[in-house]
């Protein structure tokens, strides 16, 4: 196969797309490694209370490695993992996932459909801003449920994007070298710094 110039060029700037992805994979990890480095963080919720989030030490998050579910119960790997999809372009995934869980706790029917409709507008939608790879036959099924707008509508979107996630995603994570730096972290002091 002769190549032209036109070629080299198209080859030179997918060089240069991937180069600068991977740098932006890595200045995204990387701040967010520093902004964890500290055994404990403190935050403040809206009604004013204080929770403690430990990192996690290299064992706990070598546990995320034994099944999905064990990284979504974790609240730092949850944000580890969607920092990831991030760099990936596929955070409306995790987002959609999420979504859905806030969405099954909902009682009130108004609330409900309130919610329904924005999951709808925000996922599923065709050109929604977050738009979700799923098949037209689900797509349709939850444009018919979203009317009654029960805790199941968007189940089977759900149940297909956690698929997703868990066989393409989660092995891509756990190969992944921020993950790895994780598990590596064994250095870490977990004693209070002085000031």
């Amino acid at each position: 196969m002769e190549r032209t110039p036109s070629s080299c060029q198209n080859e030179e700037k997918k060089g240069k797309m991937k180069r600068t992805i991977v740098k932006d994979w890595k200045t995204r990890l990387s701040y967010f490694l520093q902004n964890s480095s500290t055994s404990t963080k403190t935050k403040s919720n809206k009604k004013g209370k204080q929770h403690t989030y430990f990192r996690p030490s290299p064992e706990e998050a070598q546990l995320w490695s034994e099944a999905f579910d064990e990284l979504l119960a974790n609240k730092y790997g949850l944000a580890a993992f969607r920092t990831f999809l991030k760099s990936e372009f596929c955070e409306e995934n995790i987002d959609f996932w999420l979504a859905c869980e806030d969405f099954k706790k909902i009682k009130s029917p108004q609330k409900r459909r309130s919610k329904a409709k924005k999951i709808y507008n925000d996922f599923i939608e065709k050109e929604a801003p977050k738009e979700i790879n799923i098949d037209f036959q689900t797509k349709n099924m939850i444009a018919q449920n979203i009317q009654e707008a029960t805790q199941t509508c968007f189940s089977a979107a759900q149940k297909r994007v956690y698929s997703l996630m868990e066989n393409n995603a989660y092995p891509r994570f756990l190969e992944s070298e921020f993950y790895q730096e994780l598990c590596k972290q064994s250095q870490i002091s977990r004693e209070p710094q002085e000031t």
